[in-house]
């Protein structure tokens, strides 16, 4: 094989055959193929496309390059969700031990916020001692102890693409949809788990910013699922506005364990509830406990004390705050008509609870309070935000980045998306 006879096979338009993808993810694993080479032919297919049978291959060659788990060890099912990102997205974190409580085993493996995109390791860690970092044998035992594991996925698990990924990220083509799904299922499929729950954001403050991206997306890692031998079901929902009322690691934190007491805004307790029964479903156990119930008999809480337990975490332990607070009034007194998510996320990421490198630390105490929702009155001087920082210097280019970010109006707007939008199956 040659790298560039399979560089020339995508730029011209056609087919790579089995062989060349085996060949050119092995060789660039290895070394063999250089970047230059690789960003050449992921431009390609950014061009291009691939069709089915190329994206299942390109898949499969990435989970070979590393190790498969194997969760036959356990008494019971497993089932595992990924979101594509969003701005107050904290659904992991309730739905993790939500699912546990109703029969469900959940090893999740979960990653860090980079730009306006919250990590959900990063909100966990805003908990004294807890450990992102388990070997597969400690991943096990927490399994058995609490029914569900959020942890970092180890150097093992699917290593072409995180390498592909590196690569991809600073050449441009990070939007090819066939590239995205393998990147998203190769770990996922690697990962072991029998069941998968995708939740596809669309809007400003996800990746994908229309439904139709977002439906092609969905569609495309569903039948990555389905082929691999994976029951797989996607969501697409709404990420127009942030998700719930706190944006940042710890606001977060206290957010999730307000929805596991049986409290926590409207928004996320929806979505959480219905990703659980999703969850339950393609994992054929649909006929136990249902998740709205173990919200409210408390058993939900009890599987999360045990998974925070399990990982090293006090969940006792008082959440970290930021040292300033700047509050946001509303200018005119209507309705809310518009909460735009980005501007939100990338506030928050300026207050500090993001990273503009992988090595940048975050500050977990830092992020947005919302006092208001998208279609609620408010009136002149009303509090909309609050912000919180560690430094008030963080505030001037916060509220930056909030300029034009809401509207106060007459009505809601009519093309806020539904929090639900489609439901994609095989």
């Amino acid at each position: 094989m040659d790298a560039i006879d399979v560089i020339v096979t995508k730029r011209d338009g056609r087919e790579l055959s089995a062989e060349q993808i085996d060949w050119v993810i092995d060789a660039y694993t290895r070394g063999v193929v250089a970047d230059e080479q690789m960003s050449s032919l992921a431009m390609a297919i950014l061009l291009n496309g691939m069709n089915r049978r190329e994206i299942a291959g390109w898949t499969q060659a990435m989970i070979r390059s590393g190790a498969r788990m194997d969760w036959s060890a356990l008494p019971g099912r497993t089932t595992d969700k990924h979101s594509t990102g969003g701005v107050g997205d904290k659904i992991t974190l309730p739905l993790a031990p939500l699912v546990a409580a109703c029969g469900g085993y959940v090893p999740q493996l979960s990653g860090r916020g980079l730009g306006h995109t919250g990590g959900t390791l990063d909100k966990l860690e805003s908990i004294r001692g807890w450990r992102a970092s388990l070997s597969n044998g400690e991943m096990l035992d927490v399994l058995g102890k609490a029914g569900a594991v959020i942890c970092a996925a180890g150097d093992g698990l699917a290593p072409a693409d995180k390498k592909l990924y590196a690569l991809r990220d600073v050449t441009g083509t990070v939007e090819s949809i066939p590239l995205i799904a393998s990147s998203i299922m190769s770990k996922k499929i690697a990962e072991g788990t029998g069941a998968l729950v995708l939740d596809v954001k669309v809007g400003s403050g996800a990746f994908m910013k229309t439904v139709d991206q977002a439906r092609e997306l969905a569609t495309t890692m569903v039948e990555l699922g389905t082929d691999a031998g994976v029951t797989t079901v996607a969501l697409l929902t709404a990420m127009d506005r942030p998700l719930g009322r706190a944006v940042g690691n710890a606001l977060e934190v206290a957010e999730s364990v307000e929805v596991l007491a049986g409290g926590g805004p409207a928004d996320v307790v929806e979505l959480t509830v219905r990703l659980a029964r999703e969850m339950l479903s393609a994992a054929g156990l649909s006929g136990g406990k249902d998740p709205e119930q173990a919200l409210k008999d408390g058993s939900a809480m009890d599987a999360w004390r045990r998974m925070i337990s399990a990982q090293g975490g006090d969940p006792d332990a008082l959440l970290p705050r930021a040292a300033e607070t700047l509050q946001i009034t509303a200018p005119s007194s209507g309705v809310l008509s518009r909460l735009d998510a980005y501007g939100v996320g990338l506030a928050a990421w300026r207050l500090g609870a993001g990273r503009e490198r992988k090595e940048d630390p975050v500050s977990f105490g830092a992020g947005v309070t919302l006092h208001a929702r998208p279609g609620d009155l408010v009136r002149e001087g009303q509090p909309l935000m609050t912000l919180h920082a560690d430094e008030t210097s963080r505030f001037e280019r916060a509220l930056g980045a909030l300029e034009g970010a809401y509207t106060i109006g007459e009505t809601a707007d009519p093309d806020l998306l539904p929090l639900v939008i489609d439901r994609i199956t095989a």
